[in-house]
């Protein structure tokens, strides 16, 4: 049976170590002088060779050979998941007690040792604290915030790293030649960054990949074992997200749930081609908020959707504006799928300017009209009138008739039936909504928050509802407040309230 590649190349001296030079370099001083501590504790990522350093470390100590097979009766490694109750640190603390049979020191590793209880650590303390001169104990674990204060007060502590992209690579590449795998260097780039900085389970991709290749290991064979979009489609993406072409994100993002990339797996490839592009591309750090809720999200698929499109504007501001925008999206339904927008928190969207309250005409005015034509007094009074005293021109039509006029004119109950098909979820919110309609935008005053978020994952849906009732031309505008009272005096109370709204009985 073949031995695993991490396994045939796992490093046996301390300067063999890559990546972790900050470390090595210290040991290595220390072992040179004499100067062994009684305790250790190495902590960091999973993958980074903790592992190796500890039993590299032990062997050193002793002044013995290593190989992944060595053992000896003086170095004692114990897996704290499943020995860690205060019995088995008992068991420990007596048997510390007995001298090496033939190395210097007898050395403890004791692996993922946050595992320990807290009775056992209290068990533990004791024989750190006053330590037999014969014994050594190295330390692992991958969380170190878990250790009570009292033992990592005991330790000498050691912090590891994750190993860079560049080193990864180039010990992918000696392994490659080593056993003759053919391999390009996007394919090693690749593995490299889906190894997020672990030398072992990168070596163990390319120990996966080596099996499953037909030839040479390709960047394209990997993102098909692996399932993850490939670079193209990460920029596809992103160039449709800056260039607010919703079309092409909801066709890329159907073709990459198709071909089976998890959507939690593709938001992460954003973000880091975006967190790799920062300097060139600042305007898209704006989406590294949205792509964070992907992953928690019960539906990342939709979710994924929404941080695209919902950003599609913002993508291509400056970094400095787009900290100032609101989260109040405005959806224009032109050849759907339409365009969203995040209006400045500085702009108040059109849909939502009271008009101005007109004065009110004279009474002498409206006499003197009435006078000359009984049958056209309606219709006079809306026509600019002076005041014999102020001189001024007024129009005695009140703004709230036009208002009326123009909300009658926008069928709602139309643009809610294609919704529900489909966005089911929207419709019976937006059933319970009220709204604005001034001939050009649509405002939806959704109430809540939590309701506005629901209604903003169905934009595009929204948007094609208005195209099916013909208002192609029409901008969405979607806010959490509940709708104003068109009243003054009433918004005035409600004010004097601290909020509240009004409701018809």
């Amino acid at each position: 049976m073949s031995q695993a590649l991490y396994r045939k190349y796992r490093s046996k001296k301390l300067s063999e170590i890559v990546g972790q030079a900050h470390i090595t370099r210290l040991l290595e001083r220390a072992l040179k002088r004499g100067a062994v501590a009684h305790a250790y504790l190495l902590t960091g990522p999973r993958g980074v060779g903790k592992t190796s350093i500890a039993r590299i470390l032990a062997h050193e100590i002793n002044n013995l050979p290593y190989t992944d097979e060595s053992t000896h009766l003086d170095i004692i490694e114990i897996d704290a998941a499943s020995n860690n109750s205060v019995e088995d640190i008992r068991d420990l603390r007596d048997k510390v007690q007995i001298a090496p049979v033939s190395a210097p020191k007898k050395v403890y590793i004791i692996d993922e040792v946050h595992m320990l209880s807290k009775s056992a650590f209290n068990a533990l303390l004791k024989t750190l604290e006053e330590p037999p001169e014969h014994v050594v104990f190295i330390l692992a674990t991958t969380d170190a915030d878990k250790l009570p204060a009292t033992i990592l007060s005991r330790v000498q502590r050691f912090n590891f790293r994750l190993i860079g992209e560049a080193d990864v690579v180039a010990h992918l590449r000696a392994i490659a030649e080593a056993e003759r795998i053919a391999i390009d260097d996007d394919a090693l780039r690749l593995i490299a960054e889906q190894g997020q900085g672990s030398f072992r389970d990168s070596i163990s991709l390319l120990d996966q990949l080596q099996h499953v290749a037909d030839g040479a290991i390709t960047a394209q064979l990997i993102e098909e074992s692996l399932g993850i979009a490939s670079a193209q489609d990460v920029d596809a993406l992103l160039a449709a997200a800056a260039a607010g072409d919703i079309a092409a994100i909801v066709q890329q993002l159907g073709a990459m749930e198709h071909n089976g990339v998890p959507a939690p797996i593709a938001a992460e490839q954003i973000a880091r081609n975006i967190q790799r592009s920062a300097i060139s591309h600042p305007e898209r750090l704006a989406l590294l908020g949205p792509l964070a809720k992907v992953i928690r999200s019960p539906w990342p698929y939709t979710s994924l959707l929404v941080a695209l499109t919902s950003q599609a504007n913002i993508v291509t501001q400056p970094v400095a504006t787009a900290t100032a925008l609101s989260g109040n999206h405005t959806v224009k339904a032109t050849n759907y799928p339409a365009r969203v927008k995040e209006p400045a928190l500085r702009e108040t969207p059109q849909a939502f300017k009271k008009p101005p309250k007109a004065p009110i005409a004279s009474p002498r005015a409206h006499t003197s009209a009435a006078a000359k034509s009984g049958a056209d007094a309606t219709q006079k009074s809306a026509a600019p009138v002076k005041d014999d005293k102020s001189n001024a021109t007024s129009t005695a039509a009140p703004a709230r008739d036009k208002e009326n006029k123009e909300e009658e004119s926008f069928a709602w109950d139309d643009f809610l039936a294609p919704l529900k098909e489909s966005a089911a979820g929207a419709h019976s919110i937006l059933a319970k909504c009220k709204y604005h309609y001034d001939g050009a935008t649509l405002t939806i005053y959704a109430g809540k928050k939590f309701a506005k978020t629901q209604i903003d994952k169905a934009l595009p849906a929204l948007a094609e509802s208005l195209q099916t009732i013909g208002l192609p031309d029409i901008e969405i505008t979607v806010l959490a407040a509940p709708k104003p009272p068109e009243d003054s005096q009433t918004a005035a109370i409600i004010a004097m309230m601290g909020g509240g709204e009004e409701v018809s009985l």
